[in-house]
């Protein structure tokens, strides 16, 4: 039972280093939703001119929940984690006594028995009356291996002692940090009931305006059916050039070697290098704005206020403050600066076979034949003074002729 005993407090030492690393990762997981928050309120305050509610305020209160939600989660962990570690350090704190008072003990044993052994008889004495020189070497080896070990024990209880005090010093250190989590805790659920009160009284608001919603919803997406149309005929037909570009140049390639003409053709090298690129960073590239969230999803999703209503979004929206301009998630080429009646501008950048679409802009900074780097700024975000100052990035990623989600290629 003893052997059991010791190899879960070793166990339990050996993990304590995991529990400091935890509570750091949650305490970032913390930090980056309140950023969030910060972010969702700041833009929460561009709508306060507007004390009516709208689709805009209810998404942004959605995140709110959402962010909030995830900070008290990171609490909870924290505290879970705390508690794991207070456990461990009361353990270790009262096997450190346990050896401290045997230790205390038996050094007092020692120093009884070296009083007695000096007021009965010298250890000088004690070695001279050796019957002969050998039990005389074993008489003094076995004083100074006594007088040794007297003072590794006094050491061991000062080296105990002082380990002690650091156990007790991390105790208390989590204890109150643990109460300080519990309060901050309890200041977030206050805050979350408070958003959820205001989404419900908002929804009721909006719901009330049922039939205007609708028609601005179907009003929204026909014109972004429209935009998707065209950015699909412009794509196929760069895709058209190209392949005609493509095909003249192994003609001339195959009329001066003398070789056959190919079936097929190819991308340049150049493209090949830079699409292979592009797809080395799905999941790395960068947001293409400054600060900013998801706003939007891709693929069909419910109505933040209507039941029963979906949209079916061919890329994703991606909401910033106000004043905020779009940049190239990747390196590559300008190949189409166009309007769209009703949707504002938009640009398309080439990256190899893969390509980026920028839309609803008012302002471009960039022309047809521009090679872009990462993150360079292509075009002011348009900003809905209608809608709250409502400032939204619509973003799309072709691979040739398909969709894809550029969720999947943005960094987390």
């Amino acid at each position: 039972m003893k052997k059991f005993v010791s190899f879960l407090i070793v166990s339990l030492c050996l993990l304590q280093p995991l529990f400091p690393q935890s509570i750091a990762e949650l305490e970032e997981k913390k930090k980056q939703a309140l950023e969030n928050l910060a972010q969702t309120n700041k833009l929460l305050n561009e709508t306060q001119k507007s004390k009516q509610g709208s689709v805009n305020k209810i998404n942004l209160i959605k995140r709110n929940i959402k962010e909030r939600k995830t900070v008290i989660q990171s609490l909870n962990g924290q505290i879970d984690a705390l508690e794991r570690n207070i456990g461990v350090l009361r353990t270790e704190k009262q096997q450190l006594e346990e050896r401290l008072r045997y230790l205390k003990a038996d050094y007092a044993k020692l120093i009884r028995e070296t009083h007695v052994r000096r007021n009965h008889f010298s250890p000088l004495l004690f070695i001279l009356s050796s019957d002969n020189a050998g039990q005389a070497y074993r008489r003094f080896r076995y004083l100074q291996e006594f007088s040794d070990y007297r003072k590794k024990q006094a050491f061991e209880i000062q080296r105990v002692t002082a380990q002690l005090a650091v156990k007790e010093k991390n105790l208390t250190n989590d204890v109150d940090k643990k109460e300080r989590v519990l309060t901050e805790k309890e200041r977030e659920a206050k805050k979350l009931e408070s958003d959820r009160q205001q989404e419900s009284k908002m929804l009721t608001q909006l719901q009330k305006k049922e039939k205007k919603l609708k028609d601005q919803q179907k009003k929204q997406q026909r014109q972004a059916n429209e935009l998707n149309n065209k950015i699909q005929k412009l794509i196929a037909a760069e895709i058209r050039k190209d392949e005609e570009r493509r095909r003249q140049a192994a003609n001339q390639s195959a009329k001066e070697s003398g070789k056959p003409v190919p079936t097929t053709f190819e991308m340049s090298k150049d493209e090949k290098l830079i699409a292979g690129n592009f797809e080395k960073n799905k999941g790395r590239l960068p947001l293409p704005v400054e600060k900013g969230f998801i706003s939007g999803h891709f693929g069909v999703q419910p109505h933040p206020v209507l039941k029963h209503v979906t949209t079916n979004n061919k890329g994703i929206y991606i909401q910033a403050p106000s004043g905020s301009s779009a940049r190239a998630v990747f390196e590559g080429v300008v190949t189409q600066c166009f309007m769209v009646p009703g949707s504002n501008s938009a640009v398309i950048v080439k990256h190899g076979n893969y390509r980026t679409v920028y839309s609803n802009l008012t302002e471009i900074y960039v022309k047809e034949g521009d090679k872009v780097s990462t993150k360079q700024r292509i075009g002011k975000i348009f900003v809905d003074t209608e809608n709250d100052n409502k400032t939204e990035l619509y973003l799309m990623i072709y691979r040739d002729t398909s969709i894809q989600n550029p969720e999947l290629w943005l960094a987390r």
